[in-house]
This record gives structure tokens, C-alpha cells and sequence, in this order.
């Protein structure tokens, strides 16, 4: 009889295929803007990996940050962190310097190749989910907004990170 949700001990008929439907739905949605965050990686795929290219927008988004909390940030361990930061120092767009407050810390921060990089990368991905959005209609781009901030608040993303350079985890 198809899945059921419980509710105070009744069945409630199709709350499962509605809740199927979205994840269906924000997965399809997913694909796309992961397919439109590679094409913008595209110009500088060269000489940035996708690990290396989130660990850029969070210095872009946090500025200098000590490598432990970078680490943090990214969700891995600090010598793979470290292994990352020495790859963007050698390409130029990562600094780490010693912390002069504490020497055991490395503190890290773009150079302006970095940063013109992380703006060239995000230009990319609005202008192309710009014209994507562009094609809805008026009605659905504003039901789109309201679903979005929805979803990134259920996900524990604020409400002002669209204005930083990856609002979700990124990528």
C-alpha cells in the first residue's frame, strides 16, 4: 500500500512519496549546480584542485586564518591542510606565515592572485546561474528564492552567506 508516515499512532498516506519527491527533486537540483561549480573551475582547473579551490573561499570568506581552524573549516586533518597550503604557496595564491603572536601557528591568507582567482571562479558560476534562472518564469524564480532560503536554513546555512563567495559548503 506505499509508504506511510506515522503521525500520534495514525498513518498518514503520502508524506513519504512527498518527501520523496523534494529530496528527488534538490538532488536533481544539486547535480546541476555541482556540474555549473565545475564548469567555473574550468579556467583555472590547472592549477586548482576543488579541495584547493574551497580552502580559497574560506580564507576569501574568513580572511587570514590559523591552519588548525582552516582544517576545522574544511572538515580534514591538519596535515592534509597543510599538504594543501603548501600546493596554493607553491602556486602563489595562498601566504603562510608564523604566527607572531603564537610561533607554533601557521597563519594563512591569499595573495591577490588568489583572490582575482576565487572572483574570476565566482563570477563564472553567477553569470551562469544567472542565465539558468533567467529562463524561469517571474513567479517561479520568486517561489525559488523562498524554497532556497528555506532549505539553507534548514541546513544551518545564514541567511547573509549568499553574499559571501560559496554560501554552502561549499562545494
Amino acid at each position: 500500500m506505499g509508504d506511510m508516515s506515522s503521525k500520534g499512532g495514525t498513518r498518514i498516506a503520502g508524506r513519504d512519496d512527498d518527501l520523496s519527491a523534494v529530496v528527488t527533486a534538490v538532488l536533481s537540483g544539486s547535480r546541476l549546480l555541482v556540474a555549473v561549480a565545475a564548469r567555473s573551475l574550468g579556467a583555472v582547473g590547472d592549477r586548482v584542485t576543488l579541495p584547493q579551490f574551497r580552502m580559497m573561499v574560506l580564507l576569501a570568506r574568513h580572511g587570514e586564518t590559523k591552519l588548525v581552524t582552516m582544517a576545522e573549516l574544511l572538515g580534514v586533518n591538519s596535515s592534509t591542510a597543510m599538504r594543501m597550503a603548501d600546493r596554493l604557496v607553491a602556486a602563489g595564491l595562498v601566504v603562510r606565515e608564523v604566527n607572531p603572536h603564537n610561533r607554533r601557528e601557521s597563519l594563512m591568507r591569499l595573495t591577490a592572485e588568489g583572490q582575482r582567482i576565487v572572483d574570476q571562479v565566482m563570477e563564472r558560476r553567477r553569470a551562469e546561474i544567472g542565465a539558468i534562472v533567467a529562463r524561469m518564469p517571474a513567479e517561479q524564480r520568486r517561489a525559488l528564492v523562498s524554497a532556497m532560503n528555506a532549505f539553507s536554513a534548514a541546513g544551518g546555512e545564514s541567511a547573509d552567506a549568499a553574499s559571501r563567495p560559496l554560501g554552502l559548503q561549499d562545494v
